[in-house]
């Protein structure tokens, strides 16, 4: 079992910066990738990116070079780094566990960007 608390979400200006947290209940160490998704008003939950155990990572195509995932082991907590926001960046952003082939969701944030 993994819970996943995000924190970090809000109003930002287009062109602007937005830092998102996932503290996860265990170390993400065992954990073998985390993500993060979002999911915008009447639209389908999309990837938005992901690390692996080993610290790869994979971006959706319409972030890469704005956005980046990063962990910090010590504090068992992911990041996602969100710069130059667009309002089609407007979403409730998802964190997302993946272990031994269990899924595990966070609650979500919702990250709204003003044009």
């Amino acid at each position: 079992q993994v819970q996943l608390v995000e924190s970090g979400g809000g109003l930002v200006q287009a062109g602007g910066s937005l830092r998102l947290s996932c503290a996860a209940s265990r170390n993400i160490l065992s954990i073998d990738v985390m993500g993060w998704y979002r999911q915008a008003p009447g639209k389908q939950r999309e990837l938005v990116a992901t690390l692996t155990r080993g610290g790869s990572t994979n971006y959706a195509d319409s972030v890469k070079g704005r956005f980046t995932i990063s962990r910090n082991i010590a504090k068992n907590t992911v990041y996602l780094q969100m710069n130059t926001l667009k309002p089609e960046d407007t979403a409730v952003y998802y964190c997302n566990a993946v272990s031994s082939g269990d899924q595990y969701w966070g609650q979500g944030t919702q990250v709204t960007v003003s044009s």
